[in-house]
């Protein structure tokens, strides 16, 4: 969202923007579909479709572009393979992208407040510019240089729960709002320290575990962590929400805890490809210790699940 205040921000200021995309990655390229980044005719820029030498040659041709008042939409393949005779990116981590520049001027103003302001679900990118649609399907479609559709939902923040407000759920809660998630805290706690300090969930609920499974209806692509004060509501929140479905459930504890837990479920009942879709121990083990040592763990599995498999509708 970064992107499009800026190209606001730029447009309201009577300032021309170069919008450059990336439409299509392969292999190693730095520069991954959706990756975006805007150039201002003041020089100044916000985003990324890639970095290096690459991004930097992109981006000297964005400021040529916008001195000389170019109005067609352009389309720019990359490869970074110095064997490649043609469109070098002038780095060797192999693969492609294919990027397109787009000109905005003041024009264009109404359609990035429409998207800053959810009016819209989805965004076109063609030869014809930028432009909006109420419903369609996301992908890259290609025919020619100039017959092309990119579609694009916008506004699709993955959402994360977090059901614990202690000194893990702080740590977590300001890594994953670095990483772009929309943060909901849980706690059944009443004015704990670690949720008053808590300024990076974009909402926090007081509520009693007991009822949990109430608050989850059509989650599927929402991740999930629990990470109470204890075994007790560790195992109340995890009977209910195990009988949900999300993209991705994780449950904090050490190995014996886990163990005796879903040990215990699994003589209650609980089926064994239920248990087996709960990620736990929770998190990439890089021998963690500290709240923020334990984040980082947790925020690295989320972050390997996440672009292994992106749930339906998110780039």
């Amino acid at each position: 969202m970064d992107v499009w205040k800026f190209i606001q921000k730029k447009l309201a200021a009577g300032k021309p923007v170069m919008l450059m995309y990336v439409l299509q990655s392969e292999g190693s390229s730095p520069g991954r579909k959706g990756f975006k980044m805007a150039v201002a005719s003041d020089d100044e820029f916000c985003g990324t479709i890639g970095g290096g030498i690459m991004e930097f040659k992109l981006a000297e041709k964005a400021k040529v572009m916008l001195r000389q008042n170019e109005i067609k939409v352009l389309l720019q393949h990359q490869y970074h393979d110095k064997e490649k005779i043609k469109d070098q990116s002038g780095m060797i981590c192999s693969g492609s992208q294919l990027n397109v520049f787009i000109p905005l001027s003041i024009t264009q103003k109404n359609i990035i407040e429409q998207i800053i302001s959810f009016g819209k679900k989805f965004i076109q990118l063609s030869p014809l510019g930028l432009q909006l649609s109420n419903e369609s399907t996301p992908g890259f479609q290609f025919v020619s240089e100039t017959e092309w559709l990119y579609t694009e939902a916008v506004n699709t923040q993955p959402i994360i729960h977090i059901i614990g407000g202690g000194h893990v759920g702080l740590a977590l809660s300001e890594l994953m709002k670095y990483l772009g998630f929309y943060i909901k805290l849980y706690d059944d706690r009443k004015d704990l320290n670690t949720i008053t300090a808590n300024s990076f969930a974009d909402e926090i609920k007081q509520v009693q575990y007991e009822n949990m499974g109430n608050l989850f209806e059509q989650c599927n692509n929402d991740y999930v962590v629990i990470m109470t004060v204890g075994y007790r509501t560790d195992k109340i929140v995890l009977k209910q929400l195990v009988q949900h479905s999300f993209f991705y459930l994780g449950l904090l504890g050490s190995d014996n805890k886990i163990n005796m837990l879903l040990e215990e479920m699994r003589l209650e009942g609980y089926s064994l490809q239920q248990l087996k879709n709960i990620h736990t121990p929770i998190g990439i083990n890089i021998f963690s210790k500290t709240p923020k040592e334990i984040a980082v763990s947790i925020a690295a599995e989320i972050i390997n699940v996440k672009n292994r498999d992106l749930p339906s509708g998110r780039k």
